[in-house]
This record gives C-alpha cells, structure tokens and sequence, in this order.
C-alpha cells in the first residue's frame, strides 16, 4: 500500500502546517515554546526489574472512562519511549499517551536507564541500542498486557530504540505492532546532521539534558570523567566518552555501526538471514526535518514491496517530531488510526 493510499485508508488528510508554526524549526520548537495543556497525570508507576537488581520505571494509564464514568476495556497496552534527553514526562509523549487513552488503548511510559524519575532505579544512561534493558522491560510489559495486544511507538530515539529491540534475534514477538516518528535509522548521519552549524543551539540544549542526566548517576563517574564531561561540545564526543564504552562498543565509530537499525532493516526486508517475520511496523518522518535526515528513510522506502510489513510515510513538511496541523498534531492522529486499524480493522 502506497502512503497515499495507506492515509486514505486511515482517513488522515495530509499534514498542513497551522500558522504561526512555519518551517522546519518552528515545527521542532513548537512543544517548547508553548506546551499543550494537559490533564493532571494519573498513572500508577510500575518498575520493571532489570538483571542486579535495578529497575526502569513505567507509568501506566487506564484508558479513559466512558461518557458515563465507567471503565473502558482496552483495545491493547501501547508502550511509548521518549527521544534523547527525554523522559515519561515529555510533553509529545503526554500528549500522544492522553489521545491513546481517548481512543480505548491502556498506555506505559517508559522511562529508559537513568531518565526522568526513574533516575534513581538504575546506574549509568541509556543508548540507541539497549536491549539488555529493553527486552526484559517488554517482556514484563507483555504482562502487563495481560493477554490483549502489546504496541509501541518511539518518538525521535526512542524508536530506534524500540526498532533495535523488534530485531534482535534471541526475542522474537516482543511487539505485535511498532510505529517510530521522526526516529534516526542511521546514527552516524543523525549525529552529523545535528553537528551542523545551523543546528548548534539544539545540539547544546541536547547536551545540557543529557550532562543532567550524567552527572545525576548514582553509579558515580569515572575518574576525570567530570571535568571531561563538562568539555564536551558535541553529541559525538558525548557519545564517545560515555554512551558507546558504557554499552561495550570500541568506539563512537562501533556505536553507531552497531546501533544503526538501517541495515538490520533492509536484511530483513531482502530476506536475508538472519531476517525473520516482523510485525507490522510504521514509519513517519519529516522530509525537512532539520535534527534526523529524511534520506535513509528514504532510500529504504525504495525497497518496500506490496508485501513489506514496514509502511513508510514521509511528509513534506513537519520538522522534527512537530507535524502541529490546523486539527492538532497531525502524527498523534496518524499513529493512532493506525494502532486501531491493527487491533480492530478499517477506523
């Protein structure tokens, strides 16, 4: 199914930016300069054990009550994952949890090693590719589902995340459907991408939250890790010095190999071994969005066949993770019409 034809059949129009929000960068800034209004959070925080002992922590929701105060049943649990420097409480995540609910779906928040308030639950600080974290965190999140459909969606690094967990080998079924927004397949050109000059405010905002985040690690850092810390001036050089030694790789240059869900994808999608059945899986993303490059979701677009699980739709416009259109946000209706067309068929 073309991405035409796949809007079409979810009865989700094209993206239209809404004024004042033009261009790339208003797009990405959007939830920043003016945060949506949302209800009072309500969900009941629920750790997931980690081998030694440690913990991530996810916050569940109900959906939410029928026009007569009852409790719904839901369709199925959706797992969300926040992006870089990010946590439960991200602003695109609370809102995407509160139109889920709308929509009869149970939501978890997940908040990865060393975000938000699961601070204190585990050492050190996440990665692109985590699955000594995440596979055990699904596998209780499948639980949690207690029999109905576990889903995920993964804005911005999240969904890599959650890609790289969907393909490893040893735990297949994890997911029974995925969508990413706005997600990096490929680290290397997204590092290099928000290295750029025009981009040097986000990187250092980026930056800011994850030197937070560090330094907060009980686990302590390494000698002379702090003041090296503090000299970082790139997302490369942070991943270098903590992101790719902490997660076993030799190198940033390993990292972002390694991390890189692009290629696993595309053996998939050839059939090559070690590909095996995927869910289905959706992925959106912004042809100017101006932190991840649109070009390799675009090259393996290019791949897709009528019977690819993966639908890919790219949008002209919509920045990085924005996409606010003249109804609200145009991914958060995308995402799910689509998570109710797999539990349910046509919305």
């Amino acid at each position: 199914m073309t991405a035409a034809a796949l809007l079409d059949h979810l009865g989700v129009p094209p993206f239209q930016p809404r004024a004042p929000w033009w261009g790339a960068d208003l797009q990405t800034l959007r939830d920043t300069l003016r945060p949506e209004r949302l209800p009072a959070e309500s969900a009941q925080a629920v750790p997931l054990a980690l081998p030694g002992g440690e913990a991530l922590l996810g916050c569940l929701d109900a959906p939410a009550a029928g026009p007569d105060g009852s409790a719904a049943s839901p369709h199925a649990l959706v797992l969300l994952l926040h992006g870089l420097g990010g946590s439960s409480r991200s602003i695109g995540l609370l809102r995407l949890a509160h139109v889920l609910r709308q929509a009869g779906f149970a939501v978890l928040r997940l908040n990865l090693r060393g975000a938000g308030a699961g601070r204190s639950l585990a050492r050190g600080t996440y990665a692109a590719h985590c699955n000594r974290d995440l596979i055990p965190a699904l596998r209780q999140a499948r639980s949690l589902a207690a029999g109905r459909p576990l889903l995920g969606v993964g804005l911005s690094l999240g969904g890599t995340v959650l890609l790289n967990g969907l393909l490893d080998a040893s735990a297949p079924g994890l997911l029974d459907g995925l969508v990413v927004v706005s997600s990096p397949i490929d680290l290397a050109s997204s590092s290099a991408a928000i290295g750029r000059p025009r981009n040097r405010l986000y990187e250092r905002w980026l930056l800011q939250r994850l030197r937070q985040q560090t330094l907060a690690d009980p686990g302590g850092l390494q000698d002379g890790q702090r003041s090296q810390l503090q000299a970082v001036e790139s997302i490369r050089a942070f991943d270098a010095l903590i992101t790719a030694p902490r997660w076993g790789f030799e190198s940033v240059e390993a990292y972002y190999a390694g991390a890189s869900p692009l290629w696993l994808l595309q053996g998939c999608l050839a059939g090559e071994p070690p590909a095996r059945p995927l869910p289905p899986l959706l992925l959106v993303h912004a042809l100017d969005d101006p932190w991840v490059p649109a070009a390799p979701a675009v090259a393996l677009q290019e791949r897709l066949t009528p019977a690819s699980p993966l639908q890919i739709v790219l949008s002209q416009a919509g920045g990085h993770n924005g996409f606010h259109g003249s109804g609200g946000s145009w991914s958060d209706l995308l995402v799910t019409r689509w998570l109710l067309d797999q539990v349910q068929g046509s919305p």
